[in-house]
């Protein structure tokens, strides 16, 4: 069966002038019946357990955005979300959307000074914080002149901080949401990139009409075709909320489509994500590559020990391949979607096996609602089998806006307009077309490494690198990993003074880890004697991966 073309052809946008994010994730609320229904369903590692209604929602992000209007946040203001997958994340989310502000999400992974960059080139009036990011939000704050407050949720506490529970005690369940044009900014998302610091991508309201395309079809349309039938949409990943995977691919399409959210605070484990999809009885669920391995290695058989209720599995971060696609449909009984996009516009190439045949390996087909292709260097289409760069068009195959493109990076233009060819949008990485229509991956454009469904942009972690006083110059590149997909490889050039050792790439990495994010150190490093670089005094990073390919 391939029904694609009907539904590309039949897909049209429906973008009203004005819309809200937060009103959207909140219609369940609407009516008594369905707000009695279960939004979010949690739990942490230590066993604590908490759930709320759609009524209940609604009634806290209204409490909440009383609070955050009583401490002076208006319409236009950024606020910081630091915080992991718990219930307060979403209410903050939802809030702050209501109150025509601007999220700005945080991983709790970030370290001091990644932090401090991104609260800094925000602008952010507010930062929400637990146990796992506060420490690292006070240390910068007297660095971070615009940050007015610091909000701890429970688990977190410092005389210096707002109390969340303290805030909201006396807030109202009663607010009028902002009415907030479609194209207004919603959030900022930071991506990494090859050159210079991370960049703040801005997303309009109308985004999340446009990525709910491929989040239907990359569950096989079921967030829309259960609850009609009477059974629960119940959606779990482990992807981190602070980033485009964990909430423009599992929270915010969830409560959008009126389901049921799993969030769980905790590292994650093979044994327990089949354990949770088993207790909450998950329908759908998004899982990177490198998670999907990691259960296929651990638990091979899962369905002989876990009585399990899955009927969608979306992948993304890079290509699963075919081992992993057969265990999946063999081992779980459920073939594999796999879906492509990024934080500017995300969700726009992938599978959808119920509608049309999945081919293992490849990238998928533009979801309905997008007109993707693969652009040459100066912005001309392709023909099949020719390598390029993977383009989507603001426009549709009918004519009309795109509403999943963003709008911006902030304070970046020259960045914004490198985006665009004409009315293409690159997406910096390479593909080509097969006579069907499916994209097959042939690499990144740029250096932007990708690693467990990370994106880690090399220039932010030389940066930190420099910084180690036996570091003189640093060049950063990602080597192909089977399991990852790639890993941070640093090469270094020592200062004056210091001997290459083990120990001291040990401090290295450490060095890293701890000023940015885990996932981010680099997990080999190799000390040479110089770099190789153009005339105008370029970093030659092509180089460097066409040395490691050939060893």
């Amino acid at each position: 069966m391939d029904d694609y073309q009907h539904h590309l052809q039949h897909w049209r946008w429906q973008v009203p002038d004005f819309f809200n994010v937060g009103t959207a994730c909140l219609r369940a609320a609407d009516s008594p019946s369905s707000a009695a229904r279960t939004a979010i369903l949690w739990e942490d590692e230590s066993g604590a357990r908490a759930a709320i209604t759609y009524g209940e929602l609604r009634a806290s992000a209204n409490r909440f955005a009383n609070a955050l209007r009583a401490l002076g946040v208006n319409r236009g203001d950024r606020v910081a979300i630091c915080l992991p997958q718990r219930i307060e994340t979403a209410v903050a989310h939802l809030a702050i959307y209501r109150l025509g502000a601007v999220a700005v999400p945080l991983t709790v992974l970030f370290g001091a000074d990644a932090v401090e960059y991104r609260l800094s080139n925000a602008d952010c009036k507010i930062a929400v914080c637990d146990d796992a990011s506060l420490a690292n939000v006070l240390s910068v704050r007297s660095k971070l002149p615009k940050l007015a407050q610091v909000i701890a949720c429970a688990g977190a506490s410092d005389t210096s901080a707002l109390d969340w529970s303290a805030l909201v005690a006396g807030a109202s369940e009663q607010f009028e949401p902002i009415q907030t044009h479609s194209n207004d900014p919603a959030l900022i998302i930071y991506t990494s990139g090859t050159t210079g610091p991370p960049k703040g991508a801005l997303l309009p309201h109308r985004a999340m009409l446009g990525n709910w395309s491929g989040f239907l079809y990359s569950h096989n349309l079921l967030p829309e075709t259960l609850p009609k039938s009477g059974a629960p949409f119940v959606f779990w990943s482990p992807a981190d909320w602070a980033w485009t995977g964990g909430l423009w691919d599992a929270l915010l399409p969830t409560l959008f489509g009126g389901g049921t959210i799993v969030g769980y605070r905790g590292r994650f484990d093979p044994h327990r994500a089949f354990a949770l999809m088993e207790k909450y009885q998950v329908v759908s669920t998004f899982l990177f590559p490198t998670a999907l391995k990691m259960m296929m290695k651990a638990i091979p058989a899962p369905r002989e020990q876990f009585k399990l209720t899955l009927q969608s599995i979306m992948s993304a971060g890079e290509s699963v391949g075919q081992t992993v696609f057969d265990w999946t449909e063999q081992a779980l009984g459920v073939k594999l979607n796999e879906m492509f996009g990024q934080t500017e516009l995300n969700y726009v190439v992938g599978n959808c096996s119920g509608l049309w045949p999945a081919k293992p390996g490849s990238m998928g087909r533009g979801y309905p609602g997008h007109q993707v292709t693969i652009i040459d260097d100066e912005g001309n289409p392709l023909a099949a089998g020719q390598t390029g760069d993977v383009a989507v068009n603001r426009y549709d195959v009918h004519g009309e806006l795109d509403p999943v493109f963003f709008l911006g990076y902030l304070n970046n233009e020259a960045g914004t307009q490198a985006k665009y060819s004409g009315d293409w949008c690159r997406t910096g990485d390479m593909a080509r077309l097969d006579a069907e229509g499916y994209l097959w991956y042939e690499g990144r454009s740029d250096d932007v490494i990708k690693s467990a469904g990370y994106r880690i942009g090399p220039a932010e972690v030389e940066s930190c690198l420099i910084q180690h006083p036996a570091v003189a110059m640093a060049a950063v590149i990602g080597k192909p990993d089977s399991e990852r997909g790639a890993i941070v490889k640093a090469f270094i050039v020592l200062a004056a003074g210091h001997v290459a050792s083990d120990e001291l790439r040990d401090a290295l990495a450490q060095h890293v880890r701890g000023k940015l994010a885990p996932y981010e150190y680099p997990k080999e490093i190799e000390f040479v004697n110089d770099l190789p670089m153009t005339t105008t005094g370029k970093l030659q990073r092509k180089v460097l991966r066409e040395r490691e390919s050939a060893k």
